[in-house]
């Protein structure tokens, strides 16, 4: 039955997805909200951000990441075993996620007020009285440091982590939102209570919701979910990020196959040459195998499985990675083909060929990124963290079919001079 529901949902969006009518709000407490009604099945999907992310660990790197995930390990009159009990016994989702700008935590329900009601109550409570018991916190770092561990036997994690260190040096983007085993064992029950204290609060707080209630029923669970957290204030800006200059970086690694990454400073949400780059980023990398670097690097030479292109836009200067695999041996040839295929595209931009497809492609399947009710939180969620406009999913198509090859070409030559070029391959093969 969930699966013909789901069915019918992608057929009405698919159908819908550009006259989605995104609507927006501040609360009295600063908080933004976005809200789309969404009435075709007896669902709520909501998200709280807060601008709580590893890029406001400060001295303890990976206390963002260990309080937002110890909100579901027991709050307010609930501990962690009752919490799981209540909320799987109602079929309620909720699920956290730390990046390094945003903190959040995300709730799926029925619509219908008997479970709604709840979910809710326990939605605020995580978010605003966290029990942070001291056997929790214990929990939730053996398994940090788990994933710590884990991740360092990835080549592929290793090398982007080595990327963003290279990258960021001393900004706050540098480390890994997970922390590391030193500051794990600093952090405490004090100063998690301090981080939640100054960051999680109304005003730092940004709201998302899609499904089954009317903009009346949606302001007030909106306020029924903050209540309980102070006004506060917003956190202060991050500083800009500052590109280096260009060098070549090799971790050795024990496997067959070496991970290349090239990168650079990339954008920020809000930066004018957002869309010349995202478009110009996919027909370079960003489409796969029938980009420049897919066609060139595996379809013609055979050098690696995959490669791939991208931009990350955070709310200061995120990072452009260029990333591939290949045999040991072809590591260097690799490199060095990557590379000079990237100053060629700098260079001389795209063709009109090239554009022509990418726009296709790009605005041709936007509609699929709001075909359920998860992508489309997913994209107002984005919107309303970044203070995008309510109707930037209305000009998202349009923005991208009016970029031209001279924007691309005159923004990927200001923008990502080769001057700055990071190189970082971990691996048997230098």
């Amino acid at each position: 039955m969930m699966r013909m529901l789901w069915s019918l949902m992608f057929v009405l969006f698919a159908g819908q997805a550009l006259a989605i009518e995104v609507q927006s709000w501040q609360t009295q407490g600063g908080t933004r909200v976005m809200y789309v009604h969404v009435p075709q099945l007896p669902m709520v999907n909501l998200q709280v951000m807060f601008d709580a992310g590893s890029a406001r660990d400060g001295e303890l790197p990976g206390q963002a990441n260990l309080l937002n995930e110890l909100l579901l390990e027991g709050a307010g009159k609930w501990n962690a075993d009752e919490l799981a009990r209540e909320l799987e016994s109602r079929g309620i989702e909720v699920s956290t996620h730390t990046g390094r700008d945003m903190a959040s935590i995300t709730l799926r329900s029925l619509s219908d007020k008997n479970i709604l009601t709840p979910a809710l109550d326990m939605l605020a409570a995580m978010v605003s009285a966290p029990g942070l018991d001291p056997a929790a916190i214990e929990r939730v770092k053996a398994r940090t440091l788990a994933e710590l561990r884990l991740a360092s036997q990835s080549a592929e994690e290793v090398a982007d982590r080595e990327m963003m260190q290279a990258l960021y040096g001393d900004h706050p983007y540098a480390h890994d939102p997970l922390g590391t085993e030193t500051s794990l064992g600093q952090i405490d029950a004090a100063a998690l209570r301090a981080f939640h204290q100054h960051y999680y609060t109304q005003a730092n707080a940004v709201v998302a919701l899609v499904g089954d209630v009317d903009r009346t029923q949606a302001e007030i669970l909106v306020a029924h979910v903050l209540d309980g957290l102070p006004v506060g204030q917003k956190a202060a800006p991050l500083a800009q990020p500052k590109p280096g200059k260009a060098r070549v970086l090799h971790k050795d690694f024990p496997a067959s196959q070496t991970h290349l990454y090239l990168g650079m400073l990339g954008i920020s949400r809000e930066d004018p040459d957002y869309f010349p780059l995202v478009v110009g980023n996919h027909i370079l990398g960003g489409s796969g195998l029938t980009s420049i670097m897919g066609e060139e690097v595996r379809n013609k030479r055979g050098l690696s499985y995959g490669i791939s292109s991208y931009f990350s836009p955070l709310r200061v200067a995120g990072p452009w990675m260029l990333t591939a695999q290949t045999k040991n041996s072809q590591a260097r040839k690799t490199l060095e083909l990557m590379t000079s295929l990237l100053r060629d595209f700098i260079d001389e931009g795209p063709t009109r060929k090239q554009l022509q497809a990418a726009k296709k492609h790009l605005a041709g399947g936007f509609p699929l990124k709001l075909s359920s009710n998860k992508k489309i939180l997913s994209q107002i969620s984005t919107m309303a963290f970044y203070d995008l406009p309510p109707d930037w999913l209305d000009t998202w198509p349009a923005h991208v079919e009016q970029v031209t090859r001279a924007q691309i070409h005159r923004s990927f030559r200001r923008r990502m001079p080769m001057k700055h070029l990071i190189q970082v391959t971990v691996g048997g093969g230098k």
